[in-house]
């Protein structure tokens, strides 16, 4: 298999992306709640398959106080009482915008979406959501790997 760009070399080749999509995320997310961010950026990366992401993410939100039995279940949160209505609603939608290529977007989840959030804090869950998939799919496709804990 031919070598992919190394990390720090996709940035280097490419210096405003990080600006970019930083500034963007960052911006998106002073509106939208840190816990609430961490809970989309690893649902949005179980869903892409990146394993980089997760593990980054991960640890950012157990260093901000996420509770690990609440990202042990995330994958399922549909099936837990874990998770506000809130927090639901906009999993629901992270889901619905980062799948969007195999399913249409319902009514349902639009509606759902505004009972729980204002206009100006669903363009900038969108902006978050936006965000992490071109993260992910930076880090997919160019096979980005977490550094492995030596405990």
């Amino acid at each position: 298999m031919t070598p992919r760009i190394d990390r720090n070399d996709v940035y280097k080749l490419q210096p405003t992306l990080v600006k970019a999509l930083g500034s963007l995320g960052e911006a998106a997310g002073q509106v939208i709640e840190a816990s609430l961010v961490h809970l989309l950026h690893l649902r949005i990366s179980q869903l892409n398959g990146c394993a980089f992401c997760l593990h980054m993410h991960a640890a950012e939100a157990r260093h901000d106080g996420e509770q690990q039995q609440r990202l042990d279940v995330l994958a399922a949160w549909q099936e837990t009482h874990f998770f506000s209505a809130r927090e639901r609603a906009a999993l629901r939608w992270a889901e619905a915008l980062t799948l969007l290529a195999s399913q249409q977007v319902s009514d349902e989840v639009y509606t759902e979406l505004t009972a729980q959030f204002s206009q100006q804090e669903i363009v900038n869950l969108s902006a978050v959501i936006v965000t992490m998939n071109a993260w992910n799919r930076i880090a997919v496709g160019f096979q980005f790997q977490p550094q492995q804990n030596k405990d």
